[in-house]
């Protein structure tokens, strides 16, 4: 038992792991928070389009030494106004325009690499490398965390109306722009943050995936970003951790723990779970039957 014990322990005693483990969880907590607003917006391919879009602006911060954070976010606020312009000009579906620049972007990206190789890992970008991830990059993943928390707990009641009804916000006298800009900024932000753990691939679900098993599992909001919080936190520790034992890619081994979550509360989910649906089909129909029968009366006996 004791030597059990002890080969649990193992991970902690290797520093690299040990900045793993908590640099995910710190990651998986924030792109917590900010799921239940991409969920609730109905931006999930926006986030898998700034996720991609960020990959030329790494590249060249990379061959010109900047800071790669730098990069990232200038390029993921450069494709969301390439979208919204797009979109403001033209006829264009928003799906559409969202598939046609993140493409263009992420080719633009490919592009570079091959032009520079010796600059930019692609598989880096592409699957993360938080088992390497140095004293700098942690440094900007905390310094993007702390952001985003603090703007989200001043304004995530304006971001909530917004995110459920922008008219129903704007007739409150609230800025629509401005809100709108916000969350681009913060889930450009987040993508950033997120890139050094699973990488540019696998951003998308650690942003849509918590969310959405919390809105299986709660109808209040406040609830929803606790619980997607939380959610992101234990299961990209969780999976951090495993990787080690199992000696997998960490962003998999996380985006994998994510989705048998949800998959558990898809089906057991005590309201919307497939389980609770059925029961539920299965008393209407019962209460149907009851009400549909015909009744005798005391005069037919």
């Amino acid at each position: 038992m004791t030597e059990f014990l002890q080969s649990l322990t193992v991970p902690f005693q290797y520093d690299y792991m040990i900045r793993a483990i908590w640099v995910s969880a710190l990651v998986g907590g924030i792109c917590g928070f900010l799921s239940p607003f991409v969920t609730l917006k109905g931006w999930s391919l926006m986030g898998d389009a700034l996720s991609h879009s960020v990959v030329p602006g790494v590249v060249i911060a990379y061959i010109f030494g900047f800071p790669f954070v730098l990069g990232a976010f200038i390029a993921g606020l450069l494709a969301a106004g390439a979208m919204a312009f797009i979109r403001a000009q033209s006829r264009i579906r928003e799906d559409a325009t969202i598939g046609i620049v993140f493409t263009s972007f992420f080719a633009l990206g490919l592009v570079l690499i091959s032009l520079f190789p010796s600059g930019v890992d692609l598989k880096t970008i592409l699957y993360g490398n938080i088992l390497a991830i140095a004293d700098p990059d942690i440094l900007q993943v905390v310094g993007i965390s702390a952001v985003t928390l603090l703007v989200i707990g001043f304004k995530w009641r304006d971001l909530m109306l917004y995110c459920f009804d922008p008219n129903q916000a704007r007739s409150l006298g609230l800025k629509a722009g401005a809100l709108h800009v916000t969350l681009l900024a913060l889930l450009a932000a987040t993508c950033v943050a997120a890139l050094q753990a699973v990488g540019a691939i696998l951003v998308l679900a650690m942003l849509i995936t918590p969310g959405a098993t919390a809105y299986l599992l709660t109808d209040r909001f406040g609830t929803m970003m606790w619980l997607s919080a939380a959610f992101g936190v234990a299961t990209s520790l969780a999976g951090a951790y495993a990787s080690y034992y199992i000696n997998g890619a960490t962003g998999g081994c996380i985006v994998t723990l994510q989705t048998l979550v949800f998959l558990a509360a898809f089906v057991f989910a005590p309201k919307r779970g497939m389980l609770a649906s059925r029961r539920a089909i299965r008393a209407g129909g019962a209460v149907l039957i009851e009400i549909n029968q015909p009744r005798m009366n005391a005069n037919e006996l």
